[in-house]
């Protein structure tokens, strides 16, 4: 009689559950059910749903460690990031949790990538191996060496500057939208100037083309046409390579996609990781379709969902669930955790802006007595001017700070300019605000400045006594009348420091049209200029708090500093994805700011906008604010009754408290 031999179910990953034990890493044990179940699929098509906290780069290490571990050449996997730091830590983390052999991976991000396939197979894509990369600064010479050899001053109107048309051409490449197509929605000012910088476009394409230069766009063009080509060196490639690995891959932009079906058109082995709910960076080029349209461009795509958090308590969780819910597209899941249930988190109004920033002030304050380190504190914003007032009454308490995603309010150019107006005014002898207002003017170069700056230390000129007596005075009187006229009224005039600060921009608004190309997006850093203005009775004290910096160190200070080396952190939403703090405060959450007003005009943008509110309240350890003044100032309408953001209005008691400020009398 025939002995029976009974036959085993094989897993997907082709080995029985059993042989576990042929691990030295105990996988199952060392994971949540969803990551073990991530790192033990090995062929085939993955979706990784990683929601905000879930270990996602955890999971990718495992997964590197086990294929290695399965005895794959660590040269046939390929793990795709966005930053070459994220790509290392990786690399390093599986190999200090294996071995070696892990740090030989082909890990890096498409940039790198593309550099070094292309430098490799130059001939197939009919480049010299030698050519050079333009970085963004290259590029905008370059752009900028065309534009000022087609003789644009005889348009006789202001025509886009280097950076800018480097902006459109980017955009154009990474998005697959037509440069015309661009210049209609996103700067419909320089519409006109369509033609030219068609022009431009073809010009640039060909001095590249002719000097060997490849800027950073190219490198992912040439990678994406040498994978679908097929030529010997392609195939070549594609036999070396059998598992591609892609993170963050709710980032990627058109071509990034393209390329990642590129590379794993032969074997299908591909597992790409992110999170659609925190698909932010449109703006850049990334698309959020790439990442619902990934199980319809490979065989039988398999998701996989991590939801298990480990960073927030249920509470901020549940918060985080609720906004998510309610967007029209999403892949469906539900964060969790075995954490604490923890503090509901506050949906706060105050009266006014400055009295929303002098309530994270003091909770800031109470937080730091609850031994809370302030580096440990964020204070996130959609816009980065949203937080200068914050930022005044941050300076007033003394508390340092650091600030991401955008320019300190002081520090960006046009309120520079302004302020300089409002400086000459209470000082007529600010040289260095004369000197920045003069070359503003058309006509007025550094020499000229100077000239005319002699002429005011001499007291030749000078706006104290009656402007029309300039013109006699002064070879340069014409051009300087209307200038000399304001600053007379701006010094004489008994108005409040928010009277003169409009003033100020009714006079600077045609300088600030002429220099700034992105003048339509800086203009709402103004309104907020006159709204902190509206604060203050005097203007040495307005000018004094503007200029507010923490006392400088002592020697003691810098001891203790040591110690207890810690700052806060401002930051807009963009710029903290990724990171996590014990207690966040989310600014400004009133319609029309955030969302923001633009993100009316489509659907899309109204989700990326909900989407950003998820990113930001993901933020959060333990304890969550989300704030937003009633009455907002605004230098057209005046004070405006505000409405709560449409992704905090109406949330249950169950969900968050609400909190009214109350001023202490």
């Amino acid at each position: 009689m025939a002995k029976k031999y009974k036959l085993t179910r094989i897993d997907k990953a082709g080995f029985n559950a059993k042989t576990e034990a042929r691990f030295s890493i105990n996988y199952e044990n060392e994971l949540n059910p969803a990551q073990f179940e991530a790192v033990k699929s090995v062929e085939g098509a993955y979706l990784l749903i990683a929601g905000a906290g879930t270990g996602k780069t955890r999971t990718l290490v495992y997964r590197v460690a086990r294929l290695v571990e399965m005895g794959y050449d660590p040269k046939s996997i390929l793990l795709l990031t966005f930053t070459r730091k994220a790509a290392r830590e990786m690399m390093n983390r599986a190999a200090l949790l294996l071995d070696n052999r892990c740090s030989k991976i082909n890990g890096g991000t498409f940039h790198s990538f593309a550099n070094l396939t292309l430098r490799k197979y130059a001939k197939d894509v009919g480049l010299n191996s030698g050519f050079i990369i333009l970085d963004q600064g290259d590029s905008e010479d370059v752009i900028n060496l065309i534009r000022g050899q087609l003789n644009l001053q005889e348009l006789k109107k202001r025509f886009p500057n280097k950076q800018t048309i480097f902006k459109v051409l980017s955009l154009s490449v990474n998005t697959g939208r037509k440069i015309e197509e661009i210049l209609e929605i996103d700067y419909p000012h320089f519409a006109k100037f369509t033609d030219q910088i068609l022009e431009i476009e073809k010009i640039y394409q060909s001095y590249k083309k002719q000097n060997s230069l490849l800027d950073y766009d190219d490198l992912l063009i040439y990678l994406r046409k040498f994978l679908f080509d097929l030529s010997p060196g392609a195939k070549n490639l594609l036999s070396t390579i059998k598992f591609v690995m892609v993170d963050e891959y709710q980032d990627t932009n058109k071509l990034q996609a393209d390329i990642v079906q590129g590379l794993a058109q032969n074997h299908n082995n591909v597992m790409v990781v992110g999170d659609d709910s925190q698909s932010i960076y449109s703006f850049r080029g990334a698309n959020f379709k790439n990442i619902m349209d990934f199980p319809n461009l490979f065989e039988n795509v398999e998701i996989i969902k991590l939801e298990e958090n480990y960073r927030s308590t249920q509470s901020v969780l549940n918060f985080a669930n609720y906004i998510i819910d309610h967007a029209i597209e999403k892949y469906e899941k539900h964060l969790f955790t075995r954490k604490p249930f923890g503090e509901l988190p506050a949906i706060v109004s105050a009266a006014t802006e400055n009295m929303q920033s002098r309530f994270i002030v003091d909770k800031i304050l109470e937080l730091r007595e609850e031994e809370v380190p302030l580096s440990d504190i964020a204070i996130l914003f959609r816009n980065s001017y949203f937080s200068f007032d914050l930022e005044i009454e941050l300076n007033k308490a003394n508390i340092p700070f650091v600030k991401f995603g955008g320019m300190k309010f002081v520090e960006t150019a046009h309120v520079k300019d302004v302020l300089a107006f409002m400086r000459i005014a209470a000082n007529p002898k600010d040289f260095v605000s004369w000197y920045r207002i003069l070359l503003l003017h058309e006509g007025i170069g550094p020499k000229k400045a100077q000239m005319i700056l002699d002429e005011i230390s001499q007291n030749k000129i000078h706006f104290k006594s009656n402007p029309d007596a300039i013109a006699e005075r002064s070879s340069f009187g014409e051009k300087l009348y209307q200038l000399f006229v304001l600053l007379h009224d701006l010094h004489s005039k008994k108005e409040t420091p928010a009277e003169k600060a409009m003033q100020a921009i009714k006079y600077y608004d045609p300088l600030f049209m002429n220099k700034y190309d992105d003048f339509n997006k800086r203009k709402k850093d103004l309104e907020v200029f006159v709204n902190i203005a509206e604060n203050y009775r005097s203007l040495d004290s307005f000018l004094a708090d503007m200029a507010l910096e923490p006392p400088q160190d002592t020697v003691t200070d810098v001891e203790a500093e040591d110690k207890e080396n810690e700052k806060l952190v401002l930051s807009t939403i963009h710029s903290a994805k990724g990171l996590e703090w014990h207690s966040v405060f989310i600014i400004h959450a009133l319609e029309g700011m955030f969302p923001s007003g633009q993100s009316y005009e489509s659907i899309e943008a109204l989700e990326e906008e909900r989407r950003l509110m998820y990113v930001a309240s993901t933020r959060a350890k333990q304890n969550l604010f989300v704030s937003y003044p009633m009455n907002i100032f605004d230098r057209f309408q005046g004070v405006t009754i505000s409405k709560p953001s449409r992704f905090i209005q109406g949330i249950s008691d169950e969900l968050a408290e609400e909190w009214l400020l109350e001023e202490e009398f």
